[in-house]
């Protein structure tokens, strides 16, 4: 095998003081913070689609790239891919990685030669990882969405002859993550929505979306796949307007579909910018309601409305993250995947390494700020005394369900005006506290 980036060594931990555009600032894997390594807190995966096939391609122009590691034949690329991308694993000490089916083996003439040349691929792939026990399959998915037949989505296609051909496909890429020992599958429903209710039964679609993730659930535990599913919420693009709008209308989905015990949340920032909401938010809304599982790790740019899919350097929006992740009792199957591109102009080799080295900065200093947010705890001692007349008198009997609404109207009538229990939110207050606790590492 030939080493596809000689001029690349082994990207060191150099600190905060280092200038070498080649090595890690903050990122340093063995290091302890708050009980666990920055490697064991962190689990950052290489996303296959952008970092292996990706070339920079537009709608207005082709790649700038090129992605093809020496190779024409599409087995010999196939191959090549899976050497560079151990390669590029080792070199940035970057234990997990996620595919979807085609990103490792593209469509062939049928799907009989497609499953065939893709279980050829995944045998491979295999080879390597049984060579390097530490590298690691964090999760798998199907590419439902960038083929003609999915124009109408896959799940949701008006076509039962799509449903079926999609649901074979996710059959296949389940058995692949079996078999590579992944903990983790992923729904991502790039098609499934509609772009006009004149033409859309949207009760039969939600309906067909839920067969298809349950005959995924069955046919996935019954070959011994014991992780997470996953659903990825994104409010639009490709399609207007999609089921996976956002973490609260997916978590309706899967509460109404009896599907919220397999499955939780992958929370992407950049989606949660098309969402209008922030990072925090969604993370939030999948921690309180128990359905946090993994994150794609990127941002978004706020004046443009679809996917640029930027390797994150928000350091701000890394400390919110990686509070709710410690929040949540840190991941389990799920982890930090870079779903994330080097911009059109940054088109060099070097260039992979120099965004993958930001955003694994960045997040290394999320977590080092999140741990000094919870460990100075001013910030949570702020909400808990905001809250506290939930604790004792008249709260505390509402929680406990002691209290009627007879109960309320009287205890009000005897009250009177409440506003003088009110006290200020102080936003302004603990913005700059926050500020305090991110620039006094």
């Amino acid at each position: 095998m030939s080493e596809f980036f000689k001029n690349i060594g082994k990207i060191p931990y150099e600190g905060k003081a280092s200038t070498n555009p080649l090595a890690f600032k903050y990122y340093n894997p063995d290091e302890v913070i708050a009980g666990k390594t920055m490697k064991e807190h962190l689990k950052f995966a290489l996303s296959w689609w952008h970092t292996m096939g990706g070339d920079g391609t537009d709608m207005f122009g082709c790649g700038t790239t090129d992605k093809s590691w020496g190779e024409t034949d599409a087995m010999a690329k196939a191959k090549a891919k899976v050497d560079c991308a151990f390669e590029i694993m080792d070199k940035l000490s970057i234990d997990y990685f996620c595919w979807h089916d085609r990103d490792l083996s593209p469509e062939f003439g049928s799907l009989a030669e497609t499953n065939e040349k893709f279980d050829e691929i995944v045998a491979y792939v295999k080879e390597k990882m049984a060579a390097d026990p530490s590298k690691k399959l964090l999760w798998g998915t199907a590419k439902c969405f960038d083929h003609p037949r999915y124009m109408h989505g896959a799940g949701t296609s008006p076509s039962a002859d799509v449903f079926a051909f999609a649901a074979a496909q996710i059959k296949k890429a389940l058995e692949a993550t079996v078999a590579m020992g992944g903990q983790g599958y992923v729904f991502w429903g790039g098609r499934e929505g509609y772009e006009t209710l004149l033409n859309t039964d949207m009760g039969l679609e939600l309906d067909n979306m839920a067969r298809l993730m349950k005959l995924a659930v069955d046919y996935g535990r019954s070959i011994g796949f014991t992780g997470d599913f996953y659903v990825e919420p994104k409010p639009k693009e490709p399609t207007k307007h999609q089921y996976d709008f956002d973490s609260a209308t997916v978590i309706g989905f899967l509460n109404k579909y009896g599907l919220a015990d397999d499955f939780k949340l992958n929370i992407e920032a950049n989606h949660a910018t098309l969402a209008q909401h922030t990072f925090q938010h969604e993370l939030r809304v999948a921690r309180v309601n128990g359905m946090f599982g993994s994150i794609d790790a990127n941002q978004g740019d706020t004046l443009l409305g679809w996917d640029t899919d930027q390797f994150p350097t928000n350091v701000y929006e890394a400390a919110l993250c990686m509070y709710e992740v410690l929040k949540a009792g840190g991941f389990t199957n799920g982890g930090l995947n870079f779903d994330a591109k080097t911009r059109r102009g940054s088109y060099t080799m070097e260039d992979i390494f120099l965004s993958y080295i930001a955003g694994m900065d960045t997040f290394a200093l999320g977590l080092r700020i999140a741990d000094k947010m919870i460990s100075d705890g001013r910030l949570d001692q702020f909400v808990a005394d905001r809250y506290a007349s939930w604790n004792t008198g008249i709260g505390a009997d509402i929680i406990s369900g002691k209290a009627t609404l007879a109960d309320l109207e009287a205890y009000a009538l005897e009250k009177g005006e409440v506003t003088a229990s009110l006290t200020s939110g102080s936003q302004e207050k603990l913005e700059s506290i926050m500020n305090n606790i991110m620039f006094n590492l």
